[in-house]
């Protein structure tokens, strides 16, 4: 348990950044089902990369982690 005025501030701060953390990601990772489901539309590819680069920009996975995902979607574009 947190014992300074600071402390116990910081852990209310994480819990709530743990928590937006939490709803970003399955909203990413929603996104990207839909995208590489075997019915997903050029639509869902779209918004599967848009959902990628808000992710990064907003620090939860790491740019290289996107590129990658974002080249298997690249790829699945082409084939759609």
């Amino acid at each position: 348990m947190p014992n300074t005025r600071s402390a116990r501030k910081k852990v209310r701060s994480s819990e709530r950044k743990a928590l937006r953390n939490q709803i970003n990601k399955s909203r990413l990772k929603t996104c990207m089902k839909k995208a590489l489901a075997v019915n997903g539309t050029h639509e869902d590819l779209v918004a599967g990369i848009k959902a990628l680069d808000k992710a990064v920009s907003k620090g939860l996975i790491h740019k290289n982690n996107a590129a990658r995902k974002k080249s298997k979607l690249a790829v699945r574009m082409l084939r759609v």
